[in-house]
């Protein structure tokens, strides 16, 4: 196999239009960068379109690809208008493990470690200081409330929902849960049958 070697001069004379055509200068060679191009901007009006407006609704059917789809009672903390009064996820260990790291990173600056709105956060907070997550009237409300609080944000609280799957705003709900068992106790008749019989086995 041969190979032909280009004298430097004829090189130059053969890439010399190669590397007009990519000057930056805004000749007629820059072929209109997309920066430079024609464009609209927001709310402009266009001859385009028979409502002349630039911005466009998505077609009619069509969800964001990032939209979870499912239940409401998972998906919202709501059914049927009304707050759910039950975590509607399976909970385990590793999940009641995911709530703690979010809420010792994320809620534990505002509402304290241990949810009783003892911080540092919360000390220096006059305008309103962050409730406690273990006394009333946190105390009495529904899991979907706490859930939507998070997703949505509430007062000075910001919304969670960007930070946070679905998943991970119901392992924190559910780890606010151990935390306001942990400070107020529990009854041992609202106890599931296999702990309660364990704890009397292991109290006698």
């Amino acid at each position: 196999m041969k190979l032909m070697v280009i004298p430097p001069p004829l090189f130059v004379l053969a890439a010399g239009p190669l590397l007009a055509s990519c000057n930056s200068s805004g000749t007629e060679r820059d072929f209109e960068r997309m920066v430079n191009q024609a464009h609209y901007e927001y709310y402009e009006e266009t001859s385009f379109f028979e409502d002349r407006r630039v911005m466009r609704e998505p077609p009619p059917g069509t969800v964001p690809n990032d939209r979870r789809l499912g239940p409401s009672e998972i998906l919202h903390g709501t059914a049927s208008g009304k707050f759910v009064e039950a975590i509607p996820v399976p909970l385990s260990r590793p999940r009641m493990d995911e709530g703690r790291k979010r809420f010792e990173v994320f809620c534990a600056p505002c509402h304290g470690v241990g949810g009783d709105g003892v911080s540092v956060v919360a000390h220096n907070m006059e305008l309103r200081k962050p409730p406690s997550l273990v006394a009333a009237p946190v105390l009495e409300y529904p899991a979907g409330r706490i859930y939507q609080a998070i997703a949505q944000g509430y007062g000075l609280m910001p919304s969670y929902g960007q930070d946070f799957s679905v998943e991970a705003r119901w392992a924190i709900v559910a780890y606010v849960r151990a935390l306001q068992l942990r400070t107020n106790g529990v009854a041992v008749d609202a106890l599931p049958e296999p702990v309660r019989v364990r704890m009397q086995k292991e109290l006698r």
